[in-house]
């Protein structure tokens, strides 16, 4: 037994849907990405640093805590500016999460005074191991 063929007309087809929820789980899936990918880079470079050239420098562990001195005197504390008599009461529970390992930077023409403050307050506040920045040599050789 063949079954007969049936033409289509227009008015006869069921209507066409469309399903929202594959492109919605891709766009939340591109900017979950986005999201982390921005925000990895910018806690390193938010201040603006003229860092020391060293000859020996190593890429920057995201996960510590980052203490930096401007060329002004100013104290920043992962980005957010803070003061030296407050560094340390911020830092304690930092330092305590990273092992007592605490980078920092500073700039290279800044006030070596507040530098050295700064790395009296890290040691008050359980900071026991310090990672300084600076930027790779340009001639491969250490600044003068």
């Amino acid at each position: 037994m063949t079954r007969p063929l049936r033409r289509r007309f227009r008015g006869d087809h069921d209507p066409v849907t469309f399903d929202f929820a594959p492109m919605v789980d891709i766009v939340l899936l591109l900017l979950i990405f986005f999201f982390l990918t921005s925000t990895l880079g910018a806690r390193q470079n938010a201040l603006p640093l003229d860092l020391p050239r060293a000859s020996s420098s190593v890429q920057e562990t995201p996960d510590l805590p980052v203490v930096s001195v401007n060329r002004a005197g100013q104290v920043f504390l992962n980005g957010k500016s803070t003061t030296l008599g407050a560094l340390g009461a911020q830092l304690r529970p930092l330092a305590e999460q990273s092992g007592g390992v605490v980078g920092l930077r500073a700039d290279e023409r800044g006030s070596y005074g507040t530098v050295v403050g700064v790395m009296d307050e890290i040691k008050k506040a359980g900071g026991t191991r310090l990672a300084l920045g600076t930027q790779p040599a340009q001639d491969g050789g250490a600044a003068p």
